[in-house]
């Protein structure tokens, strides 16, 4: 149950820490102070909740950043409403391309082009997004994607293209976050600023704030970032009246979560969650497709691996065979031309079935279960205190996924929520929150991994558990453990395991400025502080002294101000470019349309146009051609200038056209008068004679 005395549990304790010289801590465990509740109480804190933000104005949209496909949707009054883009698509491929030419591609017509330029398109870099390029997890998907990925200066993982030129995975997303934007701002016809976007709930710090840069990058103000199960959960209650426990299974493309999740009231609390942020729908098809190249190896002794275009192909057949094993039993994967040989051409014919399929996956679907089993130990409940179960991400259409959740929970999953489409409608509802448009909903969500220092011995020691309700502040005393000691260097590290080493270092400080004193007199107060987007914030105070300052954690990796900003300058001037590219195609099919209607004019009305006059009009439109021709080179101001010039040759001489056709009209119609009056004079003229 949502207790008082449940939030009151996330209060500050203070330990005393000494620090060698080599700034180790070595944990005293000698209480300074008297523990400080620094957290509202419930009802402030309802009301903390429930206000919007300060400053927002127009539009809020809610963006699901996905590892193979993205989302975006805003709220219509109390329904969330998701958008469709230019190719009229509810979801967008999370593909990123840049052609010979240097032009950048978004969405499926990055997709469309992979097979045939795979160096210099990106995918799934949502995977490498926070990760350093010594990271397992980096080294395995280099073996795996089509393009290059390489050291950033800071030691980051980032993405390079056939040119040479590199990109930090947040530079990526922010280009997929852009398209989003568009998408948004087309429907609303107004321009959109705030965001909510959504994250793996198993994302560390470094992985949320690189996601918040990647938002700033694109032009976007970041509101808050939320967890992709607790997004999927407020899409599933936000017209549901009862009370219960819900899981929420969510696999998709690169990432698995799961949180277990208690609505009462419009009250939505994460109990707990769990994941694997390096799992997720491209291994299932990674694993299809080094089983088709094996299959293609032993039928005619011709190793694909180095064939990038070869692997592309094999990649989409075995995506789509994938989807399709979900609806039926078994699927034929034909791809002609594969490759060639001596020989001649050779090609790949296989029938595939879906018992096939789920023996090479099931290793993965079984990597699943424990996630699933540990955020049922951590909120303290059984499966059969389980309401409902959603899936989430489109892996859970997989009938063995489904088959797997229902074992590990004792009920049939729900679909009450559509796999692709419920993250951004949460994030939508989130956005209506912030926005004061929604005022029945509440989030309470956590945190989903450890946060701590690193103290003698390398030891991991917690201040701020895992599944600690967010936002949250915890406090520690530390002092010196020389005499005169001036400085100390704290390091901070993220996880579950019980040497720091092993877990993720977020980064380190140094306070400075402690005034000259005996070993273990000065008393430092360090606050370790989660905000609501999951993301560390660290500040400082002398107690002594009462001086006080903020430190901002240094990172060794992550992007600094300096590169967001010259980033934040590309994403714009790349902005522009489009603008350009779509002002000269909408010139040149103006242009195309003027010179279609104004042959046709021409050919209509020749017999009634001076030669001359066509012949001059007939030279305007060749010269319109020709600029069309090298049309990449040319500004759109002028092919609009020529198609003005085109417009007004064409209305001046098919003026000229209608002018002499009405006068011809005219003079037929007085021929035809008198005639008429001529056959009725004939008659009286005969009756006067008799």
């Amino acid at each position: 149950m949502l207790t008082v005395a449940r939030l009151l549990t996330r209060s500050c304790t203070n330990i005393t820490c000494d620090i060698t010289r080599k700034q180790q801590f070595s944990t005293i465990l000698k209480n300074v102070a008297a523990p400080s509740l620094v957290m509202p109480q419930r009802f402030t804190e309802l009301h903390q909740y429930r206000h919007k933000s300060e400053g927002v104005k127009g539009a809020v949209i809610g963006i699901d950043l996905g590892t193979t496909f993205s989302c975006v949707a805003v709220m219509e009054g109390k329904q969330a409403k998701v958008i469709e883009n230019a190719e009229g698509s509810r979801t967008t491929p999370s593909f990123v391309a840049f052609t010979k030419e240097g032009e950048r591609l978004v969405g499926m017509p990055a997709k469309r082009q992979a097979v045939t330029n795979s160096a210099n398109t990106f995918y799934a870099t949502k995977r490498l997004i926070g990760r350093r390029y010594e990271d397992s997890e980096v080294k395995k998907d280099m073996k795996t994607v089509s393009y290059k990925i390489v050291r950033a200066s800071n030691g980051d993982a980032w993405v390079q293209g056939a040119d040479g030129k590199m990109y930090s995975p947040s530079q990526i997303g922010a280009f997929v976050l852009v398209k989003m934007k568009e998408t948004a701002e087309a429907y609303l016809n107004t321009p959109v600023k705030n965001a909510v976007i959504t994250v793996p709930a198993y994302f560390n710090d470094s992985q949320r704030q690189a996601t918040k840069d990647a938002g700033q990058i694109s032009g976007l103000n970041v509101l808050r970032v939320i967890n992709e199960p607790t997004a999927a959960a407020l899409a599933y209650g936000m017209d549901k009246t009862e009370d219960k426990i819900i899981a929420v299974y969510d696999l998709g493309g690169g990432t698995f979560d799961v949180s277990i999740l208690e609505i009462q009231k419009g009250v939505f609390e994460v109990k707990s969650t769990n994941g694997d942020t390096f799992l997720g729908g491209e291994d299932f098809d990674n694993a299809l497709v080094n089983y088709l190249a094996s299959e293609f190896r032993k039928d005619v002794c011709i190793d694909v691996a180095k064939d990038a275009m070869a692997m592309q192909r094999l990649k989409e057949a075995a995506e789509k065979a994938k989807i399709e094993l979900s609806s039926s039993l078994q699927t034929d994967i034909n791809l002609p031309y594969l490759t060639m040989d001596t020989s001649g051409p050779r090609h790949l014919n296989l029938k595939l079935s879906r018992s096939k399929f789920e023996s090479l996956v099931t290793d993965l679907i079984k990597r699943t279960i424990q996630p699933c089993q540990k955020a049922l130990n951590d909120a303290e409940v059984s499966k059969s205190d389980i309401g409902e179960v959603l899936l989430v991400g489109g892996m859970t259409r997989v009938p063995k996924v489904q088959q797997t959740v229902q074992e590990i929970f004792g009920r049939q999953p729900s679909k009450a929520v559509n796999p692709d489409e419920a993250v951004a409608v949460g994030a939508a509802v989130q956005g209506g929150v912030l926005a004061g448009d929604v005022t029945d909903v509440l989030l309470l969500d956590v945190t989903p991994l450890s946060l701590g220092i690193e103290t003698l011995g390398g030891v991991f020691t917690r201040l701020i558990s895992r599944n600690t309700t967010i936002p949250t502040k915890k406090s520690q005393v530390f002092s010196t453990a020389a005499d005169g000691q001036t400085q100390v260097e704290i390091k901070v590290h993220q996880g579950e395991r019980e040497m720091a080493s092993d877990n993720k270092l977020l980064g380190q400080f140094t306070l400075v400025g402690i005034p000259p004193a005996p070993r273990g007199v000065p008393q430092i107060e360090v606050t370790f502080d989660i905000d609501a987007n999951g993301i560390v914030h660290v500040s400082a105070r002398d107690k002594g002294t009462g001086k006080e300052q903020q430190i901002v954690i240094q990172s060794s990796g992550g992007l600094s101000k300096d590169e967001i900003e010259n980033m934040v300058k590309n994403a714009e001037q790349y902005a522009k470019q489009d603008q350009v590219k779509k002002e000269r195609v909408e010139a040149v099919n103006q242009a195309e349309g003027i010179i279609h209607d104004t042959e046709s004019k021409l050919e209509e009305f020749k017999a009634q146009l001076p030669q001359d006059e066509c012949d001059k009009l007939r030279e305007l439109v060749t010269k319109v051609r020709e600029t069309l021709g090298k049309k990449d080179d040319i500004e759109p101001e002028e092919i609009k200038r020529q198609i003005n010039e085109l417009q007004q040759a064409s209305l001046k001489v098919f003026e000229m056209a209608y002018k002499k056709m009405a006068a011809e009209r005219e003079s037929q119609g007085q021929n035809q008068s008198q005639n008429q009056q001529q056959q009725q004079d004939g008659p009286e003229k005969k009756e006067e004679k008799n």
